[in-house]
């Protein structure tokens, strides 16, 4: 998916200081993630197509080879042999360059996220001293059954606080129990608490920090360190690049959101703008250079579908090889529970269809931060 010269000067760092750069890469941008669909497989590594644009009736050259130049355009291939790989173009005394990473174990998985988790860690409080396990929770139930059935590994983004409740009065009884787990059990940030809407879109750095440590510093005690992960979803998926940053510098290496465009506009895209977020809403992953931070995007939101659309769209994502080998699947937890307003009876036959179809077409339950991207 090649990006036009427009659009490259917006969204590119080293195009943008450089101001008018004769000679650049379009496809693939900076930090795109490679894997076994975008190239050929040779004795050296991973050998790529490599497009831009250039002065017309100009040589050029890309990691010091000729490349193919016919209108303003150039064409060239290279060859990924690392984990990293800068790609240098040069004509004349202009030159420019990119990074890209490569999915070298790359193979078709999937994850299973819930976001917006508090009221479980709350009936766990409320009943510790009648539960003897943390699986005596309905909602915990469903979820070890579908790791028992699929063998489904569960990452929950949690809330601080809900309703005169917080993490600080969750109990450490259940401790060892939580670690026992930790094959297919993660616990991380996802926002201090479900309302305002949108809390981190402006705010200070400071701000999604304290909340990031008030969270886990309370995992960490009640369920350990082993449950903690460098992957989260932040609450509605928006953040100022400040705040990003903040995040990375506690660890967190990987962020999911939906990177959708509406009228124009990037949509629980972080601090993303319209042409990264559009490069994002076809592609599996992309790693922003400029922060380190790699995004992966949801594929799927299942409590936003009917039950019979599930399959049909899990089919439509797998055709696409450039959305297949990651698959994302995500739910919401107050749609499991009758008394919320918008509850789904459904819940749990919404879970179990998208895990026995991605069974049933051999992708892999993993953890992102398991080796690169889980492979």
């Amino acid at each position: 998916m090649a990006w036009s010269r427009r659009e490259l000067l917006a969204a590119l760092p080293a195009v943008r200081q450089s101001g008018r750069a004769p000679v650049l890469i379009t496809d693939p941008p900076d930090g795109a993630i490679l894997n076994r669909h975008d190239g050929t497989a040779v004795a050296a590594g991973l050998e790529i197509a490599v497009r831009g644009e250039c002065p017309e009736g100009t040589p050029v050259r890309v990691n010091g080879r000729p490349a193919r130049v016919r209108g303003g355009t150039f064409e060239a291939r290279a060859v990924l042999a690392g984990h990293e790989n800068r790609i240098e173009v040069r004509s004349g005394r202009e030159a420019s360059g990119i990074t890209v990473l490569w999915d070298r174990h790359s193979f078709p998985r999937y994850r299973v996220s819930t976001d917006d988790n508090i009221w479980f860690l709350r009936d766990l409080a409320q009943n510790a001293g009648r539960r003897q396990s943390i699986f005596e929770n309905p909602y915990l139930a469903l979820w070890r059954e579908m790791h028992h059935k699929y063998g489904a590994k569960v990452h929950f983004n949690i809330y601080y606080e809900t309703g005169g409740f917080n993490l600080s009065q969750m109990p450490d009884a259940y401790r060892a129990e939580w670690r026992q787990n930790r094959d297919w059990i993660r616990l991380t940030f996802h926002a201090r608490a479900n309302d305002p809407d949108r809390p981190y879109k402006h705010a200070a750095a400071g701000q999604i920090r304290g909340d990031y440590r008030l969270v886990t510093t309370e995992i960490e005690r009640f369920a350990g360190r082993e449950l903690l992960s460098p992957v989260t979803t932040v609450h509605w998926g928006e953040t100022t690049r400040e705040g990003a940053l903040a995040l990375r510098r506690e660890g967190i290496r990987i962020m999911l959101g939906y990177f959708q465009l509406r009228d124009g506009a990037p949509q629980v895209s972080y601090y993303l703008d319209a042409p990264r977020a559009r490069f994002l809403s076809g592609r599996d992953y992309w790693k922003d250079t400029g922060t380190d931070i790699i995004f992966i995007r949801h594929d799927l939101v299942l409590n936003t579908l009917p039950l019979e659309k599930i399959v049909p769209r899990l089919e439509e994502i797998a055709a696409d090889p450039h959305q297949s080998e990651i698959l994302e699947l995500m739910i919401h937890e107050q749609y499991f529970y009758p008394h919320y307003r918008a509850y789904q009876p459904d819940y749990r036959q919404k879970i179990e269809s998208a895990l026995a179809w991605v069974t049933r077409k051999g992708y892999k339950p993993v953890f992102y931060a398991d080796g690169f991207l889980g492979a």
